[in-house]
């Protein structure tokens, strides 16, 4: 009897199969790995890619950022300088509102006064054709006429009245007292010293000056006082003090003095009245020789010129300074380039009670 082969289940076959089985796993395990390798770098790569767009996007960024602050910058610097403009424009529009308003007040008020400095002249008109209808003789007015002639008291021909128990005579010594004329002015400025105290001008100033103290009485309290950019004493130690007038010696002393000043320097309305003001007790009449209205007011210009405006500014502020309740009588020598300086003076001598005089170039 045959022997009957035993059956075991790792035969080669099997190995076979299983071997090719295990073959197939590492392949398909590689072909796997492979797969992920390539989607791993593929991945690798876009997501650099996107990093270097982003990378790129920043920079960008902060250029822009770098540019828009800088833009921020000169906007708000360029705001900086509108708002300060703006507020100089207002400024400005206020100023020119505010002057625009005083005008329009100073035309109104001049208006009422050229209304009533007519009505007044109308009135004189009449009194002097009433006086004319009584007058006096031929004869008699030759008389009067010669008995005054060349000195004596001219007074009812000028208007000006003498009086009072303290008198003040102030007197302009700046450069404009030189001539009538600016060319002038500016001409003998230049000339010698001795050129410019004969000047006809001047000469008339000082004879005015001697006119007047010779129409101090005796027994008056008085003072000299002449005044460019600065107010001092004719009689030298004497500032703010009344001297009282008895042999007429001192009185020949402020002629003297006068006499001998060259004329110089800006007008100050403001140091004359402030010397005025400085007086104890205060005057009871004023006397100001004056050719024009002042071209700087308390303090010394920084520059050049003076515009009509500024000079009317600088008299409205200088009559501030004066003592209240003081007539102040006014004599003008006026020069040309100044048609203000007649109306404000006649203004402030029939605001204060005083009288005005502007006289002939052979006066007194």
């Amino acid at each position: 009897m045959a022997r009957r082969r035993e059956f075991t289940v790792f035969s080669l076959s099997f190995l076979d199969a299983i071997t090719c089985g295990f073959g197939a796993i590492i392949l398909f395990y590689m072909v796997i790995v492979a797969n992920i390798d390539l989607r791993h770098d593929l991945i690798v790569e876009e997501a650099a890619g996107e990093v270097d767009r982003l990378e790129l996007r920043v920079l960008a960024g902060r250029k822009n950022l770098i540019q828009a602050r800088e833009e921020l910058a000169s906007k708000l610097e360029e705001r900086t300088v509108l708002d300060g403009l703006k507020r100089r424009l207002a400024s400005e529009v206020e100023q020119t509102q505010e002057d625009f308003r005083r005008m329009t007040e100073e035309s109104l008020s001049r208006r009422e006064t050229i209304e009533q400095l007519e009505a007044e002249l109308a009135a004189l008109r009449a009194e002097i054709q009433r006086q004319s209808a009584a007058s006096v003789t031929p004869e008699e007015a030759g008389n009067r006429i010669r008995s005054v002639s060349g000195k004596g008291n001219r007074q009812y021909l000028t208007g000006l009245r003498m009086g009072g128990r303290r008198v003040l005579i102030l007197v302009d010594a700046s450069t404009s007292m030189l001539d009538r004329t600016l060319v002038n002015i500016i001409r003998r400025r230049n000339m010698s010293r001795e050129d410019q105290l004969r000047a006809p001008k001047w000469q008339q100033t000082v004879n005015t000056v001697d006119w007047l103290t010779a129409q101090i009485p005796p027994g008056t309290q008085f003072q000299v006082v002449a005044f460019n950019d600065k107010a001092w004493s004719l009689i030298e130690g004497t500032d703010g003090q009344w001297l009282t007038a008895t042999d007429g010696s001192q009185l020949e002393q402020a002629v003297e003095t006068l006499r001998n000043t060259v004329p110089s320097g800006p007008t100050s309305l403001h140091a004359a009245f402030a010397a005025a003001r400085a007086l104890e007790p205060k005057p009871d009449n004023i006397y100001l020789i004056v050719d024009g209205l002042p071209t700087m007011g308390s303090v010394m210009p920084t520059r050049p010129g003076v515009s009509g405006r500024e000079r009317v500014a600088h008299f409205e502020r200088a009559v501030r300074e004066l003592p209240i309740n003081v007539p102040v009588n006014v004599i003008l020598l006026a020069m040309e380039g100044d048609p203000n300086a007649a109306p404000a003076y006649w203004l402030l001598a029939l605001n204060t009670g005083g009288s005005m005089l502007a006289p002939a170039e052979d006066w007194p």
